[in-house]
């Protein structure tokens, strides 16, 4: 990716912590000084919008004080009013029932493949934190709707990342139902994606993100760390536990910059560098650290981890330790934020950074609950109200998932 750096909007920030009535607040005060752009470019098939301009202009609220930190039932609460407007239980599959996620509130048809899968994730997320029938039987009855509406394999979707994605999820929820049929949907789109993606011939390893063969993105390869880990955990398949590795291996030495802590977004066959960093490569990248660490005590994931951490705090925000930039070019980096807080928050959590970390990711959940609309929604736009009027699927997960995700180390 080339990044082209311009003048535009920054904010600064003064976060403090304090009790008032039991309830922790986190004071932010914002002002205009500038305006930073960063255009992101990443090339896509004519199915896919093209990221240019990802990193999109921070907007800005004046002087938003005694912001207060969304509770664990406003979470939940969160999580209900996504549902209320997006979730669609579409009629019976066997014995049980299917659903999808509407992309919009004007209900103009389901949400894509992949970002389906993410929005299933955040649930995953909820139910984690706030475990309920309810949420429980919308994970399986989203899973039965992807099945009915994609089938069991996924190998006509020229797109390696959204096979992953799939079975990353498929593979989360079984940890929840333990339902067979997930394990063996996860596994065999994960198998499937592998023997058509792993290529060793150029650039020495690592996985195509589509079937064009053309670029081998994070996108694809850390989301598919995380994921053959958990199928080893799964199936006790030492396969898994192997590939996890020679990802990682490769990652590191292709697309990680242990210098700064950056995780570059892809390379091509030449082996230039064709995209920076993004929240969802980034916390995808640090989320595979945090899974590897305790089967590669060798290997210090646990620092490459913090370095990207860091990397995140210090510039993936409108400011060192602000708010996460709002990534608002297109209609596929409008939800990363969501993908970055899932793996920050578990690695916190997983590794005892909260005094790192936890005070930064609190003001992030406690900025995106501040600007909900009217009706509970929160766009990806942390630094302006949301809008009443018509909001995608995609960019409301954003707000929610960076809630519950705090309370994997509240």
């Amino acid at each position: 990716m080339k990044t082209d750096k311009k003048k535009g909007q920054r904010w600064t920030f003064k976060i403090t912590d304090r009790l008032r009535g039991g309830r922790q607040l986190i004071v932010v005060n914002t002002f205009v000084l500038a305006i930073l752009l960063v255009s992101c470019k990443k090339e896509q098939k004519p199915s896919k919008p093209e990221l240019s301009a990802a990193l999109a202009i921070q907007s800005n609220t004046a002087d938003l004080v005694s912001v207060p930190l969304p509770t664990k039932n406003e979470a939940l609460m969160a999580m209900q009013v996504y549902n209320n407007h997006f979730y669609n239980q579409y009629g019976t599959y066997g014995t049980s029932f299917k659903a999808y996620y509407w992309k919009d509130d004007n209900h103009t048809g389901r949400m894509d493949f992949w970002t389906q899968q993410e929005a299933i994730e955040m649930l995953i997320d909820a139910y984690n934190i706030n475990p309920s029938d309810d949420l429980k039987n919308k994970i399986i009855y989203l899973y039965n709707g992807v099945r009915d509406g994609y089938g069991l394999l996924w190998s006509n979707n020229i797109y390696n990342d959204d096979v992953v994605w799939g079975a990353l999820m498929c593979i989360r929820a079984f940890k929840i139902t333990n339902d067979g049929g997930m394990l063996d949907m996860a596994k065999n789109n994960f198998n499937m994606m592998w023997n058509r993606a792993w290529d060793t011939q150029s650039l020495g390893g690592g996985l195509w993100w589509t079937t064009a063969n053309e670029t081998k993105n994070t996108c694809v390869n850390a989301p598919a760390v995380i994921c053959a880990m958990l199928l080893y955990q799964a199936t006790g398949d030492p396969v898994y536990k192997n590939r996890a590795k020679q990802l990682m291996d490769w990652i590191v030495l292709k697309l990680y910059d242990a210098s700064t802590g950056e995780v570059k977004g892809a390379i091509n066959k030449a082996g230039n560098i064709t995209e920076g960093a993004l929240s969802y490569t980034q916390g995808t990248f640090i989320g595979a650290c945090d899974i590897l660490r305790g089967d590669y005590p060798a290997v210090n994931y646990r620092a490459m981890g913090l370095k990207a951490m860091d990397y995140a705090h210090d510039s993936m925000c409108n400011q060192s330790g602000g708010i996460l930039k709002d990534e608002n070019a297109v209609a596929d980096t409008q939800g990363m934020k969501s993908i970055f807080a899932r793996w920050a928050c578990l690695f916190v959590k997983n590794t005892g950074t909260v005094t790192n970390y936890g005070a930064w990711l609190d003001a992030n959940a406690a900025q995106a609950w501040s600007i909900r609309n009217s009706q509970g929604l929160m766009w990806n736009i942390w630094g302006t109200r949301t809008p009443d009027n018509v909001r995608n699927a995609f960019e409301t997960t954003c707000g929610v998932a960076m809630m519950n995700d705090i309370y994997y180390y509240r």
